[in-house]
């Protein structure tokens, strides 16, 4: 058969098969999130309101006193009722999370970049954030209430703990792992060390740095509610964990879970925060953010 025979349909105006090349297809969009995208979605919160119902369910079925277990209607409605008091608290915990964690940030990167400049300096402090990171905050938090006398700083540091380790070790690992072959490049081209440092290394190490976020978002959160736990045992009212102290020696159960909703949305919204954030970041040149076309 000549391609004379050929339906014109067939033959593209190049001289190529049709069907040999590939076709992309535009995916469909509802609300601006694309059709794939909804069952990630959709699947967690279905699964969220069946166990809400259930527990519910349960608590009434049996009549479990609200001092042992409250149903989350009775939650819901006390994080309503208490809003005025759980927000300033929320508030106070959270000022401390974000304060913990761009100090983590700030000190973290800058000393992920001093290391990887000297060897020597990287194995002589870097043992020391692993005990850091290997302490128990709970452990330690007493002597530094106790050491720093003001108590918004003492929980700025045991925050800063917590979340300070995963910056650095993700940060310094990115840093090495920028390619050899490039940084010879760079050296033979006559580089300087900051232009090799903020030209090849710095975007090399973006990904493992907002990995690191991720994780230390969350960790400044923990580090705050504990830290808080200890100064709120001790007497000192401050944030969310004290509030939760406070209600479980008044039996004022469904508060207390109210206050622990209020720290999990939290924790869960930072996570979104920084993940979105990483997205920005890297959706346009790094393989663990672009859309794949096939």
């Amino acid at each position: 058969m000549t391609d004379s025979t050929l339906p014109a349909s067939n033959v593209p105006h190049d001289g190529t098969d049709a069907e040999a090349r590939p076709v992309f297809a535009t995916e469909r969009k509802i609300l601006g999130i694309g059709v794939s995208a909804w069952p990630g979605i959709l699947a967690p919160i279905a699964t969220g309101i069946i166990a809400l119902a259930a527990w519910e369910m349960i608590v009434r079925i049996n009549n479990v006193p609200t001092y042992i277990l409250p149903g989350p209607l009775l939650i819901a409605q006390t994080l309503v009722t208490d809003w005025g008091t759980l927000s300033g608290a929320l508030w106070i915990t959270l000022r401390i999370t974000f304060a913990a964690l761009i100090a983590a940030v700030t000190i973290g990167v800058a000393l992920a970049v001093v290391f990887t400049q000297s060897k020597w300096l990287e194995k002589s402090l870097f043992p020391y954030a692993v005990v850091l990171q290997v302490t128990p905050v709970v452990s330690i938090a007493p002597l530094i209430i106790i050491w720093v006398g003001d108590i918004n700083l003492s929980l700025l540091i045991c925050a800063w703990i917590v979340a300070f380790f995963p910056i650095l070790s993700n940060t310094i690992l990115g840093l090495n792992s920028a390619d050899h072959n490039l940084v010879n490049l760079f050296q033979l081209y006559g580089a300087t060390r900051w232009q090799t440092m903020r030209y090849l290394k710095l975007p090399a190490a973006l990904p493992y740095f907002l990995g690191g976020l991720k994780i230390s978002g969350g960790l400044a959160l923990i580090g705050a509610v504990v830290a808080e736990f200890v100064a709120g045992s001790g007497g000192n009212a401050s944030g969310l964990a004290y509030r939760i102290l406070e209600a479980s020696y008044q039996l004022k159960i469904p508060r207390m879970f109210a206050a622990l909703v209020m720290i999990s949305a939290s924790g869960i919204a930072i996570f979104l925060v920084t993940s979105y954030v990483a997205h920005l970041l890297l959706r346009r040149w790094h393989e663990s953010a672009v859309k794949r076309e096939n």
